[in-house]
């Protein structure tokens, strides 16, 4: 890479030009459908404690876990815990199932693979 510097009186400014050309970083691009539904995947995953839910669910030796075991370890409310269940679900990454007067979750893995392979 080639920097050229121009100066002026009150600013400097800074181009920077390749010496050789390189390929595209991927044969083909997201469409705009794409990538608005992996962004939402990953602004779900990006808030700490819904990230530390999410672990909790994906780590637990059932593969599924009921909401009422997730408060205690996060140190949430309960409702602040089902508000980031929410959130987690409606991006697709948790799939959940209603058993009386609790919920059960389990990780969406096809929607997990659809992030993962985007980061491969």
């Amino acid at each position: 890479i080639t920097i050229n510097i121009t100066k002026t009186p009150q600013l400097k400014r800074f181009a920077a030009t390749p010496k050789d050309c390189c390929g595209p970083v991927s044969d083909t691009a997201l469409t705009s459908t794409q990538a608005a539904g992996l962004a939402q995947g990953f602004a779900a995953l990006s808030d700490p404690i819904r990230l530390k839910l999410f672990s909790l669910i994906a780590a637990s030796p059932n593969t599924e876990t009921c909401a009422c075991n997730l408060v205690k370890p996060t140190g949430r409310s309960q409702p602040t815990v089902s508000h980031h269940l929410k959130v987690l679900r409606e991006a697709g990454l948790l799939l959940s199932e209603k058993r009386g007067t609790w919920v059960w979750y389990r990780v969406n893995h096809e929607r997990l693979n659809e992030l993962r392979v985007l980061l491969a």
